[in-house]
């Protein structure tokens, strides 16, 4: 059964918009490459210390697997993972696997 990833973050004070550049330059369109799904990116209406990002995944094999390919490669480690403390409160970091119920039409 597909599962969902929430995953919410705290953005530091005034960095919103350089964060929103980031995860739709070249964050998620990395993580699409590698074959991750990324149903959808969310900044706080009103708060603008929210971001929140879901993925699917099919399995927790493919989960792993996913992770892998991104977390462990060089362009991450290199490019990426260095950027991030400037924009966000990793402390903060909120991850939560979610499953659709019956009716919904995240199905």
């Amino acid at each position: 059964m597909a599962f969902y990833e929430l995953r919410q973050y705290k953005v530091l004070p005034g960095k919103m918009d350089g964060w929103v550049q980031i995860m739709e330059q070249e964050i998620i369109p990395f993580q699409v490459s590698k074959g991750m799904v990324i149903t959808g990116s969310y900044r706080g209406e009103t708060d603008e210390s929210v971001y929140v990002w879901i993925r699917r995944f099919e399995s927790e094999a493919e989960r792993e697997a996913l992770y892998k390919a991104v977390y462990e490669s060089d362009f991450w480690k290199k490019q990426i993972s260095p950027k991030v403390p400037e924009y966000l409160d990793r402390s903060a970091i909120q991850v939560a696997r979610i499953v659709p119920t019956p009716k919904s039409v995240a199905q």
